[in-house]
């Protein structure tokens, strides 16, 4: 079943989560996500999804309390870290992956004419959200 991505998964209905002293969290847009897979063993989740980011569309900044492992389909994900930097572009069949924590915090964006498609593998604490949004950390645009 296809649905919009909620980019923070621990807030219910897709609320945002705001921290008292700083700026709200950024939600994502133009993302839309199919879970293929999901399973538990051993106190961790093995979620596996299929990403479709529209033109134009974002992640918003956030982070993952457990691994993320990606390959690109179709389209190119352009990946920012918290410096505002960018720290990598992935095109069709490159392959990306992700820290974990509050210290790893990015934002992925489809800067191209196509929809960006991408399988993307989580590995987290069981029960643990897929990801956790987080305010803009400073950044010119949005």
């Amino acid at each position: 079943m296809k649905q919009w991505f909620p980019v923070a998964m621990t807030v219910a209905l897709g609320s945002a989560i705001v921290v008292p002293g700083t700026a709200a969290a950024t939600p994502s847009s133009g993302i839309e996500a199919e879970t293929l897979v999901q399973s538990t063993l051993d106190g961790k989740d093995y979620v596996t999804r299929e990403l479709t980011v529209a033109p134009g569309g974002t992640t918003g900044w956030h982070y993952h309390p457990g691994q993320v492992f990606g390959v690109i389909k179709q389209g190119t994900l352009t990946h920012y870290r918290g410096d505002c930097s960018v720290d990598g572009v992935y095109n069709a069949g490159d392959a990306i992956s992700e820290g974990s924590g509050d210290g790893y915090i990015h934002e992925g964006r489809n800067e191209g004419p196509v929809p960006l498609v991408m399988t993307v593998l989580y590995i987290k604490p069981a029960g643990s959200p897929l990801a956790v949004d987080a305010p803009n950390p400073g950044c010119p645009f949005e």
